[in-house]
């Protein structure tokens, strides 16, 4: 029974959940915690950075930990981290406030470098299919936390209560993986949870930090990454800045989430059909552009347009560049490692979108040079991106 895929399904889904719901459930009420701390807009934006930045830094021990413990215990280990790096983040302390965003990122990292090569291991077959499930699932999370944030503010009384709530799914997620963490321990299973991490006992191992073709890939990941938590940390009070209510703010913030999901399941099963994946590269990032475009020139009334055509791109963008770190993987233990390469420096880079961002808004008043900087983006992203969806290995 514990070894039925249904319930190793479940603990995929429900840990894809997790992997930005903590991040997304803090963008609707970083003005109350500005107005509760007295921070300024480059402060604020350390909210959402400083996890950004720790999902770079703990992909670097990612892989090692996999290898050490196995993928399966600290998946587990990851989201029970998450659960109390969320509780700790709504302690009444402004330290509090970026330590709990220290755990989160941390933990969310774990999960980020460890699915690909679990998934590259257990459904070789099924690679792009299972990518597509997990990505969708894991913007579907952030769709329902964004959606909520708000309503479960007022309903329990004040921002923190409605952060805190969202560990209660971080639990969940780690209950559902007790199953594989009893498997890993199990006779005859030693190697399950190594596989991810472990090189293989014959021939020696090229370093993916001296591949070309890895370092495309590492990059579009880290580009279409920092667009991605621009919109995350800056899109509601982008709205607010030109006179969107608060509340109106959140749901055209959760329907770009929801859009997401279409283009998360979708593109990852067209480009596991395709030799080359630079037709869907093109796609992503100019509906990004366009989309950046609309926030500059009609922020406000065209709200619901943007947020949908970005929302498709980016749901299509995050899924291509989970689906090319398999893709141009020969096995499970190569896309561990570029995995946590891609999503180490992907990170590191993106953390600094947000936080750009901010300091860009704060120093001249608008938004304009800070979305015209992420147009910058889009086109180093399309370019890194077609040299990394030709269709080789690594």
């Amino acid at each position: 029974m514990l070894a039925h895929p249904v319930l190793l399904l479940v603990g995929i889904v429900l840990a894809s959940l997790n992997m930005r719901a903590a991040l997304a459930s803090v963008s609707p009420l970083v003005s109350e915690m500005a107005e509760a701390y007295g921070l300024s807009p480059a402060a604020s934006s350390l909210v959402t950075s400083v996890p950004v930045l720790f999902l770079g830094l703990g992909a670097l021990v990612a892989p090692w930990l996999g290898r050490r413990f196995g993928a399966e215990r600290v998946l587990c280990a990851a989201l029970l981290l998450l659960g109390a790096g969320i509780l700790v983040r709504v302690l009444p302390s402004a330290a509090a406030l970026y330590c709990g965003g220290v755990l989160v990122g941390t933990a969310i990292a774990l999960l980020n470098v460890l699915m690909p090569g679990l998934i590259k291991r257990d459904f070789p077959d099924r690679a792009a299919s299972m990518t597509s499930l997990y990505t969708g699932a894991m913007i579907a999370g952030a769709t329902l936390v964004a959606a909520s944030s708000v309503p479960l503010e007022r309903a329990l009384g004040g921002w923190r209560a409605s952060l805190a709530s969202w560990s209660l799914l971080a639990v969940v997620a780690a209950v559902a993986w007790l199953p594989q963490v009893l498997i890993a321990r199990g006779p005859g299973r030693a190697g399950l949870g190594a596989g991810t991490g472990a090189s293989p006992a014959t021939g020696p191992v090229r370093s993916v930090w001296r591949s070309a073709l890895a370092w495309q890939v590492t990059l579009f990941m880290g580009l279409q990454s920092l667009w991605s938590y621009v919109l995350i940390a800056w899109m509601p009070t982008i709205f607010t800045d030109h006179g969107m209510s608060r509340s109106t703010a959140g749901v055209v913030f959760a329907f770009n989430n929801l859009i997401q999901v279409a283009g998360a399941f979708a593109v990852p099963l067209l480009a596991g059909r395709m030799r080359s994946q630079r037709p869907l590269v093109v796609l992503v990032t100019t509906l990004v552009a366009a989309g950046y475009a609309g926030l500059m020139v009609a922020p406000v009334e065209g709200a619901w347009l943007w947020s949908a055509v970005l929302g498709v791109g980016q749901g299509g963008a995050v899924g291509l560049a989970l689906t090319l770190i398999v893709l141009r993987s020969g096995d499970a233990v190569t896309a561990a490692r570029l995995s946590g390469m891609a999503q180490t420096v992907g990170y590191l880079l993106a953390a600094a979108g947000p936080l750009a961002a901010g300091a860009l808004h704060q120093a001249t008043g608008s938004w304009t040079l800070p979305i015209t900087a992420v147009l910058g983006v889009c086109a180093a992203a399309l370019a890194v991106g077609l040299l990394a969806a030709r269709n080789r290995t690594v």
